[in-house]
């Protein structure tokens, strides 16, 4: 089925949710502005079963190697119930898809695809996943997209994931930010900003906007990755968003090959960061931050009157280290 913008098309027959009548739900990882340490590519490798046993999540970097890593992972699980014409939503001048050139040839092209896929989780229960690159146009057209798979699938409630940027150490418990389209959806959370903030907008923030002026239940978990581990995989903020969703919608999602991912990472961080005292002063200084919001409730991270290093001060000394963590003969 063809929905009225034209962009989205819907299959018609889906054996698999005839007969429920239980709440089910839309997850959303797009790819683009609000992924910060991949948390959202990392998230929907887990949703849809593309991490096994033994696997790890393709280190960041170059797009060729990206792509590469994508090979090897297991394909993903869930039947495609949705695809998007991603033609009119994505400039491929300003993200070029993958591929592989051979010798005298091309090949293993990485074609982006849109798409919404079903998916069980451990108790059998059904929810939907909605992956691919967060589209560069049409935001309205894709969001009139959107809405149409709500419709025709009966979606109760529809979750954005995504990472953002923080000024917060990665010794520190991951925490994340909690919105929603009423506040009534959203389990007893303690918000980390104090203050209005006016931000870029993303398709995924619209796209909450559009659903709760038509009157539809939606939210969204962002998590706060360390500023200077933004550009390479951090698994740590994936397994707190994983387990976002199961306190805003009770899914049975598994976050064992996430949390074992996260614990190598974080043995490698420890390690390049031993090697350098700047690095770890400037950790220390964040771990005091953090540590007194903790301790303060109406405590802010964006309080006024803490001093810490400036965009440029830090960029310098992380330079050397987020090179380091991409070494290509060092296991992600």
């Amino acid at each position: 089925m063809q929905d009225a913008s034209g962009i989205v098309h819907i299959v018609d027959d889906i054996p698999e949710l005839d007969g429920h009548t239980g709440d089910l739900v839309l997850v959303h990882t797009l790819e683009g502005f609000l992924d910060a340490g991949s948390a959202a590519r990392l998230v929907a490798g887990a949703l849809l079963g593309e991490l096994e046993d033994g696997d790890e999540p393709p280190p960041g970097g170059d797009e060729a190697a990206v792509g590469a890593g994508r090979d090897q992972q297991a394909a993903p699980d869930g039947r495609v119930v949705a695809s998007f014409d991603i033609d009119q939503l994505y400039d491929y001048r300003a993200r070029r898809p993958p591929l592989l050139f051979i010798e005298d040839h091309y090949e293993h092209y990485q074609a982006p695809r849109l798409v919404v896929r079903l998916q069980h989780d451990r108790r059998g229960r059904p929810y939907l996943v909605l992956t691919g690159p967060e589209p560069d146009i049409a935001w309205e057209r894709f969001i009139e997209g959107v809405r149409a798979v709500i419709d025709r699938l009966g979606v109760t409630l529809t979750i954005g994931l995504g990472g953002v940027p923080m000024a917060v150490p990665h010794t520190r418990r991951i925490t994340y930010t909690m919105h929603a389209t009423r506040p009534e959806i959203l389990p007893e959370h303690r918000s980390m900003f104090k203050a209005q903030l006016r931000i870029p907008g993303s398709a995924q923030a619209i796209l909450e906007v559009r659903l709760g002026e038509w009157g539809y239940d939606a939210a969204g978990l962002v998590a706060h990755v360390p500023h200077y581990l933004a550009q390479v995989d951090f698994p740590a903020a994936a397994v707190a968003l994983v387990n976002g969703v199961r306190s805003l919608a009770e899914l049975d999602v598994s976050t064992d090959e996430l949390e074992r991912a996260a614990e190598q990472a974080m043995t490698q961080i420890t390690q390049q960061i031993g090697d350098n005292e700047e690095i770890a002063e400037v950790v220390r200084a964040l771990e005091g931050q953090y540590d007194a919001f903790e301790r303060a409730a109406d405590a802010s991270l964006l309080a006024e009157g803490t001093e810490l290093p400036t965009g440029e001060e830090l960029g310098a000394e992380f330079e050397r280290f987020l090179a380091g963590l991409d070494r290509p003969d060092d296991r992600p």
